[in-house]
């Protein structure tokens, strides 16, 4: 008789990639999906890095019909304080019997190490389905299975700013200049997903104003 898989929660970014993990997770039998972690910009009320609206996160989680745990971080935020905050998390998912959190990490090995090395720390491990594969094919499937994301971040020192607010689709994976990962691992960019399998039902949203904060350039994507 097969073990069934153990209960995760999964790394959630309100991007493609952590919105993928969550679906293979389940079809590969490696996880039972029981809870959502993210972190959020308690300054700005929008998830980290990606800069998506607090309430389209809250629709993100109403849609996949999962528990919610946000770890709000400071802005800025040092280091130290990320990793008192993040171990606070990690031990109340802990508390509840979960002991493992899929990441939608494709190759970068320093940050599987990292998130390997903390998890490990806590007596928990990491679940990595996207691990190594192809990232073209892997940008050709999301597409294919129905994924509607959009670029909420783009690094102008890596790829132009007029990619922000684009539709993450087959017309912008050909217009990618060289160098430029098709699935933005690098940092080129992050995304916000609307539609795809893992949602209940689809999420309208309107790309709205394009402004640049710190570096990153931000499409402000709303609900409607």
């Amino acid at each position: 008789m097969q073990a069934a898989p153990p209960r995760a929660f999964i790394s959630w970014s309100s991007g493609k990639d952590s919105a993928f993990a969550l679906l293979e997770a389940r079809r590969l039998g490696m996880a039972e999906i029981v809870g959502v972690l993210t972190t959020v910009n308690e300054v700005h009320d929008r998830v980290s890095m990606h800069g998506v609206r607090n309430a389209l996160l809250d629709r993100q989680v109403e849609a996949l019909g999962l528990p919610c745990l946000k770890v709000p971080l400071p802005s800025p935020c040092s280091n130290e304080i990320y990793e008192q905050r993040m171990a606070a998390a990690i031990e109340r998912i802990k508390a509840d019997g979960v002991r493992h959190v899929v990441f939608g990490d494709l190759f970068l090995e320093g940050i599987r190490a990292y998130r390997e090395e903390k998890l490990a720390t806590a007596g928990m491990a990491g679940i990595f389905p996207l691990w190594r594969r192809d990232t073209r094919a892997l940008a050709e499937e999301m597409i294919a299975r129905g994924f509607v994301a959009d670029l909420v971040t783009v690094d102008p020192r890596q790829l132009d700013r007029g990619f922000a607010g684009r539709r993450f689709d087959r017309d912008l994976l050909a217009a990618l200049p060289p160098g430029v990962d098709p699935c933005g691992e690098n940092g080129e960019f992050h995304t916000f997903v609307s539609a795809g399998p893992m949602f209940s039902a689809p999420i309208a949203v309107a790309v709205g104003e394009v402004v640049e904060r710190e570096g990153f350039v931000f499409a402000d994507v709303r609900p409607v």
